[in-house]
């Protein structure tokens, strides 16, 4: 009797051999196209790392603006391409360092950003017309949007030279993570002014990286997390547009942010798929005309959720593989995690040793010397196609349900996401899944290792920082600005141009999210298990 054939992490058989029979029927013209163009499968770009290659991100953000302001000058010394903002909780949730529900949590899982003048802080010394930014900030993405953009005019940058990207995706937070502030129909209204008001006054920042990420590291199987994510992106597409805004005007600005696993060739084929959805969506759907709208250019991040605190040296293979499937899907840019994120924050050393990984592969391998090496390979297409398949079941029960928002309203994504994460936890457990260092080949004893630790003194000095601001800032100006953002925000006025008034005028991030939940409230989950 023959034996059963491996699964994917999606639960798709892997066959021990594939051959011309596996492809019977499959039209490359149609499926593949050339590089660069429609369906994109092979890329979004004709030549990509041939002529340079992905942006290097690294991730990062701790204690005080200054602290990471200094990490970030180590990271572009060694040789980043791109910075990217870790915030702490309390900056995610829209509350100042000082307020009672922020104790305990200021600084510890990213920087600490209460105003511009923290702001300031952070990007100090680094010109921001030069480096491309990208910020993890969610429910208040406007606001770090505006305070970075602030930076720029005092640094004299005009606002069309700043490019980065917001990730700006709320809808996800409802899904895995749980840092959201307001309502889904004000939060995707928050959204739409973002689109609008970046075309106007930011054209080159990427407006929104709709992340599939979070929804990975909260359990999801790479099916869900491409099925899911897309899905999140069509309900803000559609909310643009029912705002008035036309397809081609936005939707070149869409980025989206995925994980990559040790997984590899599964991992090839979701990035590959993904492309191909979106641009069918995009075209058929939509009607987007601009080859860029029809475009999915992602960020990728390796898999925290697969980093062991065990062991933690064998991490830095992992990210290696994870980061060489992120290549081979065609990636437009890369984080690679450091060894020891699982047991604290990255140390300087870790953390150059996650950006060296990339620049082996881009400057040591062959994989950037053609484009798309697996195009045409049995195994890949076959499981692109069957990554494609599986991840529109997901969508259409979505749209049956009546879109991302009102499945996420019935506890959909959530529900399948925990239950996906519970079969994979039970098959670790059982042995079924090996996990190198955990549940198999297990040393008796681990190496000690001293960990990055953040000084619980943060929280008191950024108390005194906000307290300073207070007493020398403008008050009138303060409260003047936000009552217009209030009077905006219950109307129909871009909420963007009142916010921004507002946090020129040093107002922080707190009193400007606390005046939104006066107006639009916030969001309490229903439990529905």
């Amino acid at each position: 009797m023959a034996a059963e054939p491996r699964r994917t992490e999606s639960g798709l058989p892997i066959e021990p051999v594939y051959g011309p029979d596996t492809l019977d029927g499959f039209d490359a013209a149609s499926r593949l196209g050339a590089p660069g163009r429609y369906p994109f499968t092979r890329g979004v770009y004709p030549t990509m790392y041939t002529g340079k290659p992905w942006t290097m991100r690294q991730y990062a953000g701790f204690g005080t603006a200054a602290e990471s302001n200094a990490r970030y000058k180590q990271l572009i010394a060694n040789g980043t391409m791109g910075l990217s903002v870790a915030f702490d909780l309390p900056t995610q949730m829209g509350y100042d360092s000082d307020a009672a529900i922020s104790h305990g949590e200021v600084g510890k899982v990213g920087v600490a950003i209460d105003s511009v003048e923290d702001m300031n802080v952070l990007f100090g010394g680094i010109p921001l017309g030069e480096v491309s930014t990208s910020m993890t900030i969610n429910a208040p993405g406007s606001l770090l949007l505006l305070l970075y953009q602030l930076v720029g005019e005092a640094q004299g940058v005009p606002s069309n030279k700043l490019t980065g990207t917001i990730q700006n995706d709320v809808l996800k937070e409802y899904i895995a993570r749980g840092t959201y502030i307001f309502p889904p129909k004000p939060s995707l209204r928050l959204i739409a002014d973002v689109f609008q008001y970046c075309r106007a006054e930011i054209p080159k920042w990427n407006t929104i990286s709709i992340s599939g990420y979070h929804m990975a590291e909260a359990g999801a199987n790479p099916a869900q997390e491409i099925a899911f994510t897309l899905a999140n992106g069509i309900e803000y597409v559609r909310t643009a547009v029912a705002a008035g805004m036309d397809v081609d005007d936005f939707a070149p600005r869409l980025s989206f942010f995925f994980v990559s696993r040790t997984t590899l060739l599964e991992e090839v084929a979701k990035f590959r798929a993904a492309r191909r959805i979106w641009a069918r969506v995009m075209k058929e759907e939509f009607g987007a005309k601009n080859p860029k709208s029809q475009m999915l250019r992602f960020h990728t991040q390796t898999a925290g959720v697969q980093l062991t605190a065990q062991q933690p040296e064998v991490n830095l293979v992992r990210v290696s593989v994870q980061a060489l499937a992120a290549v081979l899907g065609g990636t437009q840019s890369l984080h690679t995690n450091s060894f020891d994120e699982a047991i604290a924050l990255p140390t300087e050393k870790s953390a150059r040793l996650a950006l060296r990984t990339q620049q082996v592969l881009a400057f040591e391998t062959d994989v950037t010397a053609t484009v798309d090496p697996f195009a045409g390979s049995y195994v890949v297409e076959a499981m692109t196609d069957e990554m494609e398949a599986a991840a529109l079941e997901l969508m259409a029960k979505v749209e049956d349900m009546g879109g991302a928002v009102a499945a996420i309203e019935q506890g959909y994504q959530k529900g399948e996401i925990e239950r996906t994460a519970y079969r994979i936890q039970q098959e670790q457990d059982s042995g079924e899944r090996t996990v190198v260092g955990v549940n198999r080949f297990q040393l008796a004893e681990e190496e000690p290792y001293e960990p990055l630790r953040v000084d619980p003194a943060i929280e008191a000095q950024q108390a005194e920082r906000l307290a300073r601001l207070r007493s020398d800032r403008d008050t009138s100006a303060v409260d003047r600005a936000l009552s217009q953002l209030r009077k905006a925000a219950e109307g129909t006025d871009n909420v963007l141009y009142p916010m921004k008034e507002a946090l020129a005028a040093r107002a922080t991030v707190g009193e400007v999210c606390d005046a939104l939940r006066g107006v639009w409230g916030t969001y309490v989950p229903v439990d529905r298990f």
